[in-house]
């Protein structure tokens, strides 16, 4: 018990030296980064700060992997120059024995990960988005909330907003609609409730549409106008309308497979934020898989010039697999593979390739 502590101490202080690492050339880089994106842009330099620190959170969040793998390889690394590995087995422990204490570090900074950097990748993500949005005079045009699907578009006329009870998969097609359109001064100008709402180029086309005016000397209701169809400018593209989506990291995963179920309510594709929601569930094991990767090829007493060849393999071997990983997410996303597969499938294959390595390596 004594000896896994030890182990687990070493890895964890590696893992974080490694993290210290990556974390500051990273906040170099994109503070870098960041002045040069926003130079033409009336920006001081403690607003483009601050949005170094919001980005940072997603980038670690994105290379933990790496660091996980780094940090084995150097734990083990350290341990068989030092023997430490070879008097561990003149004890009587083998290598999987000795390995069982990173493994559990690696599970538990995984969870962490998932449990708790996940909602602050989210909420920095879309602070930062929403600043970066400021700073170049965009916002965005869409959520989904219980009530429904939610848009605001804007003109030299006021903002309107819409809200619809359901849309087709590219949100160009709208299903019991309502514009709710407001003057500059912030006053509501006119509501327009619709059947539906077709987005065509450069409007909206209602149908069955009826509106009210506001700001007049009449009674909005005395005054309301039924028509068959009505035409409502818009400088939204469908394209506008996706992209507002975000990505699925941007929602903490807690709150996501609700958001998922209004997705699906609203009439929307899933399957992205689906995928994202299993493989964030299986990040802990991933990254045991990192774990398991570089512990096979330097948990071994090196000798000669073998040294940087290992090391090389074990860092190609698991960008093969973090490639492979990505890779079946995109598949996942477009439909050709399940969720659960395409999420745990890398993962999962990595640790039993893993583990045939070590085994081999141990017992011939």
């Amino acid at each position: 018990m004594i000896l896994h502590r030890y182990f687990a101490r070493r890895f964890l202080m590696t893992f974080l030296g490694v993290l210290t690492i990556f974390l500051l050339i990273m906040v170099f880089l994109d503070l870098v980064e960041q002045l040069r994106r926003y130079a033409t842009a009336e920006a001081r330099f403690r607003d483009l700060f601050a949005l170094t620190l919001l980005n940072i959170p997603q980038a670690i969040y994105e290379i933990l992997p790496l660091i996980m793998i780094l940090a084995a390889i150097a734990l083990f690394l350290g341990l068989a120059r030092s023997s430490e590995l070879v008097v561990t087995r003149a004890a009587g422990r083998s290598a999987l024995r000795a390995l069982s204490a990173p493994l559990a570090v690696a599970l538990l900074i995984g969870l962490l990960a998932v449990a708790i950097l996940n909602p602050i990748v989210a909420a920095t993500s879309k602070e930062y988005e929403a600043r970066g949005g400021a700073l170049r005079g965009n916002a965005s045009v869409l959520s989904i909330g219980s009530s429904g699907l939610w848009l605001r578009q804007g003109s030299l006329e006021g903002q309107t907003v819409i809200r619809a009870a359901g849309a087709n998969l590219d949100g160009t097609v709208l299903t019991d609609v309502t514009f709710m359109t407001f003057a500059p001064g912030g006053e509501p100008a006119r509501r327009v409730n619709a059947a539906s709402a077709v987005l065509t180029d450069g409007a909206w086309v209602l149908t069955d549409a009826k509106s009210w005016t506001f700001g007049t000397a009449v009674i909005p209701e005395a005054g309301a106008i039924q028509t068959a169809a009505l035409r409502i400018p818009s400088t939204l593209t469908p394209d506008e309308i996706r992209d507002s989506f975000g990505t699925p990291s941007s929602i903490p995963i807690w709150e996501l497979p609700a958001f998922i179920a209004r997705l699906q309510a609203a009439g929307f594709s899933a399957q992205r934020h689906l995928v994202w929601l299993h493989s964030e569930i299986a990040q802990p094991f991933f990254l045991m898989a990192m774990v398991m990767i570089g512990a096979s090829f330097t948990i071994r007493h090196q000798r000669g010039g073998r040294t940087g060849l290992m090391v090389m393999t074990a860092i190609i071997l698991a960008f093969v697999i973090y490639f492979i990983r990505n890779f079946a997410q995109v598949l996942g996303e477009n439909g050709q593979l399940p969720a659960a597969l395409a999420a745990w499938a890398p993962p999962l294959a990595a640790i039993a390739l893993s583990l045939g390595i070590l085994l081999h390596n141990e017992d011939g």
